[in-house]
């Protein structure tokens, strides 16, 4: 029983893990951390990404153009695209260090005790990807938030709203780290222990027990 749950929480974390990474790729490379609706002469949505601008415009359609350079982003964005990278990095790194430690696969199966730990230092590894993945989407969101209730900025100037790869991003980090919570629970578990030679003998047939015992003494 005990294997089966040890198994079943290896895989619920690998599923996890491999969504929360492939979510946080995705964020790093969307362009709506933030949009923008403006209405002069025809309805404009603008959004910011973390390597290009983009307008939408009922006539023209879309249209986006990369930034030149790292230091055209706002400084929020600018750390954002660095965490969203490095979340991206340690999830993949993580994801190779769980997935060698799995009890399916057959890698080191003569070392246990290597498996553990593997599994325990991938678990360690994707939850650090969440919190590098939260942490940049957190602090745009913060920031957004912060501008938009700005009393000084005059009631008429357009706004900047929450785009949905901050929503995304969240969901990216909430399932690195249930995904990497899991597998270190799993590798803290331990493998299930053996049988032990004293309920492999009550397991035997007695007939064999008798011929092991060797024969009985002569009677007098």
């Amino acid at each position: 029983m005990a294997l089966v749950s040890r198994k079943a929480m290896q895989l619920a974390g690998l599923l996890f893990s491999v969504l929360g990474w492939v979510l946080s790729v995705v964020t790093t490379y969307l362009p709506h951390w933030k949009s923008l609706n403006l209405e002069l002469n025809e309805l404009e949505t603008w959004t910011l990404g973390l390597w290009q601008a983009c307008v939408v415009q009922e006539d023209v359609g879309r249209q986006c153009k990369a930034f030149d350079s790292f230091l055209a982003l706002p400084v929020e964005l600018r750390a954002a695209r660095l965490l969203m990278l490095l979340a991206s990095g340690l999830g993949l790194l993580g994801l190779l260090a769980a997935g060698a430690g799995l009890d399916c696969l057959r890698v080191a199966e003569a070392r246990p005790g290597l498996k553990g730990r593997l599994l325990l230092l991938g678990g360690g590894l994707l939850c650090a990807a969440g919190v590098a993945a939260l942490a940049p989407v957190s602090w745009v969101a913060h920031c957004t938030v912060r501008a938009f209730w700005d009393e000084s900025i005059p009631e008429i100037v357009p706004r900047w709203e929450f785009g949905e790869a901050l929503f995304v991003g969240w969901s990216a980090g909430l399932a690195l780290l249930l995904g990497g919570s899991l597998l270190g629970c799993a590798a803290r578990s331990g493998p299930a222990p053996p049988a032990t030679g004293r309920y492999a003998v009550a397991g035997t047939p007695a007939r064999c027990w008798h011929l092991e015992s060797g024969p009985a003494e002569p009677r007098v």
